[in-house]
């Protein structure tokens, strides 16, 4: 994609930098202006649940890939109409700042799930278990890096094996990423119409969550 913002040539690498900067700037926005105007709405001491929270950011995780599929989707279809599809070297005609919406997204999301997350495994273990909870916390992001690099394995061996051209070609214009955007879009989806399932049974420990 086009990367020069004036004369500055933007590494790719850099977009990351959005997931932080919306994290950094909506967690104050999140505590003094969103808590409070949640909590006059609900009653609720907390605004909304701990679950609620989780449940919201795995929401907007599968917006934010939906919203990658049609960016993508959109860069194919430029590189098509520019000739490109066979010319990795050359940059697609389509700013890189169309990228950027996912990136926010996924901040957002963060914002709500991560904090969900972390409040939730402390809150609800034994006093004397809490430092166990944490560890469970984190334990999340290791287990999802692991499925996230079978589902990838096993993508990349369906689509490769009658020959065809894989969804992670090297090729970025004849791979189909937006393709890999979707199923994640549709099983983030499932996984929120899941957790919504066992969230509606839980009980809290603390009275006040409930």
């Amino acid at each position: 994609m086009e990367r020069r913002i004036g004369g500055l040539v933007v590494p790719p690498a850099a977009l990351q930098c959005f997931i932080s900067i919306t994290y950094i700037t909506l967690v104050p926005v999140y505590d003094r202006a969103l808590v409070p105007l949640a909590r006059r709405l609900t009653g609720h001491p907390a605004g909304i649940t701990m679950l609620q929270r989780v449940g919201a950011g795995m929401a907007m995780c599968s917006v934010a890939m939906a919203v990658a599929a049609l960016v993508e989707a959109r860069r194919l279809r430029a590189a098509e109409d520019a000739g490109l599809l066979d010319r990795a070297d050359v940059a697609v005609p389509m700013s890189l700042w169309w990228l950027v919406p996912q990136y926010v997204l996924i901040g957002l999301a963060q914002v709500f799930s991560c904090i969900g997350l972390e409040e939730f495994f402390y809150d609800q273990v034994p006093g004397e278990l809490r430092s166990v909870g944490l560890a469970l916390c984190l334990s999340i992001f290791g287990v999802g890096s692991y499925a996230s690099g079978a589902l990838v394995a096993a993508i990349d061996w369906a689509t490769t094996r009658g020959g065809g051209e894989s969804w992670f070609s090297d090729d970025l214009n004849r791979a189909h990423l937006d393709y890999f955007y979707w199923l994640l879009a549709g099983l983030g989806a499932l996984e929120v119409a899941v957790f919504l399932y066992f969230a509606k049974r839980y009980v809290y420990r603390n009275k006040s969550e409930l």
